[in-house]
């Protein structure tokens, strides 16, 4: 179990980014910690070791990753998966048969397809709110219920959750309060403060950025889920390989300056997008248009670079998502690079289509994830692909 000292002493945030959870090589006093491509490790003796045993269970680049992350959203413990759905699987383990559990209506289509096609099956019960409502929330919490989820900003719809208002009812209550950070990074929001029990990230998108590696990450301040996670992290075995630890953390010391950069890019080309005469609906949470505007400045310390909007019809969509050249078409968010998508055939394709439709997901839907190209360049992209 990855721990990160309470007392060490606080320093911003782009400091710890490149120094959190970092030990020098003790062999040649490297600075950037080693990739340890191992499986095993050498005992001195018959119980007898330099406290590492097995890669699985342990791994010190693996767990330079998981202290980083965890001093970056002021936790104590961190634990790294091979991706962010591996990590939402651990978080699910900690569930049984019979439990409830209530989760955003707009959460990544990966997400939901775990919970209906999987978890369902073993007997954990779903309901799916809209969680802009926290009286819906309560609503919709049961005797049986153990678990709220929840991501914010919402992928692809760009809904915010109020943090501390489900962080009381879940506390109130006593339930489970985790929520997937991923879209907004610690640089711009941590739940651990509003109230949540546990954080999630998909640290193939912004952490890592530079879109060249899978992993996930859950981080706790709780000892009792901290060692029920490490447990179940070294149980079921998800882990990451060491390279793509390396690559993670590697990429984790550009994050605050790269974050200001999709943010800065988010809001030119969201304002451009705006005065667009072919875009029906837009959806980020910079603009003052959006109508939770005002929780996003209060719970939030930027915008960043997702931006979601509606054209006229899905042949427009299509056209828009095949015609950019700077923008790419492809899965994934979070890179340097731009990257654009048709969530209701790519990334949410699994979420059904009568709930895609009732929450705003539609056809003609196109997601951006905006990189830190030049944003005169980025929208002279658009432009031709609207044009």
């Amino acid at each position: 179990m990855t721990r990160v000292d309470p007392e060490e002493p606080e320093t911003a945030l782009a400091t710890r980014a490149v120094h959190a959870g970092q030990v020098r090589d003790p062999l040649s006093g490297a600075v950037m910690p080693p990739i340890y491509q191992t499986s095993t490790y050498q005992q001195e003796a018959l119980g007898r070791h330099k406290g590492y045993e097995y890669a699985r269970t342990q791994n010190p680049t693996r767990e330079a990753l998981e202290r980083n992350v965890a001093s970056l959203e002021g936790a104590g413990h961190g634990f790294a998966y091979a991706s962010g759905l591996a990590a939402l699987d651990t978080v699910l383990k900690l569930l049984k048969a019979g439990d409830h559990v209530v989760c955003g209506d707009n959460v990544y289509g990966g997400s939901m397809r775990l919970m209906e096609q999987v978890y369902r099956n073993l007997g954990v019960e779903f309901a799916y709110v809209d969680m802009r409502q926290v009286a819906g929330i309560d609503r919709a919490i049961k005797p049986n219920t153990r678990l709220l989820f929840c991501e914010t900003p919402t992928n692809p719809m760009m809904f915010l959750a109020d943090l501390t208002a489900i962080g009381d009812v879940a506390q109130a209550r006593g339930i489970l309060f985790v929520v997937d950070n991923t879209f907004a990074t610690p640089v711009f929001q941590r739940p651990l403060s509003h109230g949540a029990d546990i954080v999630l990230h998909s640290t193939t998108k912004y952490l890592n950025g530079h879109s060249d590696m899978v992993g996930g990450l859950l981080v706790t301040n709780r000892e009792d889920l901290a060692e029920r996670l490490g447990y179940l992290q070294n149980a079921a075995g998800g882990v990451p390989g060491p390279f793509d630890c390396w690559l993670a953390l590697r990429g984790i010391k550009t994050l605050p300056l790269r974050m200001r950069k999709h943010d800065e890019n988010g809001r030119a080309i969201a304002d451009w997008l705006a005065g667009h005469p072919k875009v029906k609906k837009l959806y980020y949470p910079g603009l003052p248009t959006h109508p939770q505007h005002d929780l996003a400045r209060r719970q939030m310390g930027g915008f960043g670079g997702m931006i979601s909007f509606d054209v006229e019809n899905v042949s427009l969509a299509k056209a828009i998502v095949e015609k950019t050249r700077i923008f790419t078409l492809a899965e994934s968010l979070g890179g340097v690079e731009s990257l654009i998508g048709h969530p209701a055939s790519m990334t949410h394709a699994a979420v059904p289509k009568a709930m895609r439709e009732a929450m705003g997901l539609t056809d003609s839907l196109v997601r951006l994830s905006c990189g830190i190209e030049d944003a005169q360049d980025l929208i002279a992209d658009l432009e031709r692909a609207l044009g």
